[in-house]
C-alpha cells in the first residue's frame, strides 16, 4: 500500500482517473481542477505546476490529492492507512500545505495525523455542505428581471464581484479574479441576472467532467440581497447545466450560512456530504 506522487497531469489520470469518475459528485473538485488545468496549464491555479497524488491499496486505487502550491490538499475519501504515510511524505517536503479541504472525515483525519507527525497545530476554518440538484423547483417567489450568459463588455463587473466574492470568504492564497474570468469567459461559464437592465447577482459554472458540473461561485452584491436574485441566478444556470446534458449538477454551501443553504434545497438540491477546510499552523517536527 503506497502513495505515487507526480506533477504529470496525464499519468495521474491514468492511474486515477477510473476511480476518480467511479463517484463523480464526491471527486467533484478534483475532476473539475484537473479539466481546469487541462486547458488552462499546469500552473493555472497556483504559483508552481500541480502536484498529485493517489494512495494504492490492495483493491487498487481507494485515494487521491490534489495541491495546486502554496494552496492546501484536497482530498479525496481516504482509508485510514493512508493519512500517515502521506503527511510523513510532506514532513520531508520543504513547501508544506498551508491546511486541507475535503470529506470531513478525511480532513480532519488527515489533520490529526498531520499535527501528530509535524507538531503543527491546526484549526477549522470552515463547514461545507454538497448539494446535488433532484428535481429542479422554480423559486417560490419569482423575482423581477430574466437571466443572460455573461459577456466580454461584462468583465470589468465580474471581476469585481468575483474579488468581493472572495473578500468574504477569506480565504489565504485566492485566485486572480481576473485569470479566473477569463477562463469562464472562454467558454460561457457565467451567468448574470439583470432587473430592470442592470446585472445584480452572478453565478459560474465549471466545465463539465464525468457528466458532472458544479455551480460556484454564487454572488449577489450586499446591497441587492434578500429579493431572490440568488435563487434565480441559480436555477437559470440549474436549467441550462440539465439541457446540455449534465447529469449531476452540484454546489458548494457554507453550513454557516443558513440563507444560503436553505434557497438552495428550496429550488431542489440535496444534501450529498459534508465537507471540512482546515488551516495548519508552523510546527516544530520538521
Amino acid at each position: 500500500m503506497v502513495w505515487t506522487t507526480t506533477r504529470d497531469m496525464e499519468a495521474f489520470e491514468e492511474a486515477a482517473g477510473a476511480f476518480l469518475c467511479s463517484r463523480p459528485a464526491e471527486h467533484t473538485l478534483l475532476l473539475t481542477l484537473v479539466e481546469r488545468l487541462r486547458h488552462q496549464g499546469p500552473s493555472a491555479l497556483g504559483d508552481l505546476p500541480a502536484e498529485f497524488g493517489w494512495w494504492t491499496g490492495r483493491d487498487g486505487v481507494s485515494g487521491a490529492f490534489l495541491r495546486t502550491p502554496p494552496r492546501g490538499l484536497i482530498l479525496t475519501r481516504l482509508p485510514d492507512a493512508a493519512h500517515r504515510p502521506l503527511a510523513e511524505a510532506y514532513r520531508r517536503d520543504r513547501s508544506w500545505p498551508a491546511g486541507v479541504f475535503g470529506p470531513e472525515a478525511a480532513a480532519l483525519g488527515f489533520a490529526g495525523t498531520w499535527a501528530g507527525v509535524t507538531g503543527a497545530g491546526w484549526s477549522m476554518r470552515r463547514r461545507e455542505r454538497l448539494y446535488r440538484l433532484g428535481r429542479l423547483l422554480p423559486p417560490a417567489v419569482p423575482p423581477n428581471g430574466s437571466g443572460r450568459a455573461a459577456r466580454e463588455a461584462d468583465r470589468a463587473l465580474l471581476v469585481e464581484w468575483w474579488a468581493e466574492f472572495d473578500r468574504e470568504l477569506a480565504r489565504p492564497h485566492q485566485h486572480d479574479p481576473g485569470r479566473a474570468v477569463e477562463e469562464r469567459l472562454s467558454y460561457g461559464g457565467l451567468t448574470l441576472w439583470e432587473d430592470g437592465g442592470q446585472p445584480v447577482a452572478l453565478a459560474g459554472l465549471s466545465r463539465t467532467a464525468a457528466g458532472m458540473a458544479r455551480i460556484g461561485p454564487v454572488f449577489t452584491p450586499r446591497r441587492l440581497r434578500g429579493r431572490g436574485y440568488a435563487s434565480a441566478v441559480t436555477a437559470t444556470v440549474s436549467r441550462s447545466a440539465l439541457a446540455a446534458g449534465v447529469r449531476d449538477v452540484l454546489l458548494f454551501t457554507d453550513l454557516a450560512n443558513p440563507t444560503s443553504n436553505g434557497l438552495y434545497q428550496r429550488i431542489g438540491y440535496r444534501k450529498v456530504a459534508d465537507y471540512a477546510e482546515v488551516d495548519f499552523s508552523s510546527g516544530a517536527g520538521a
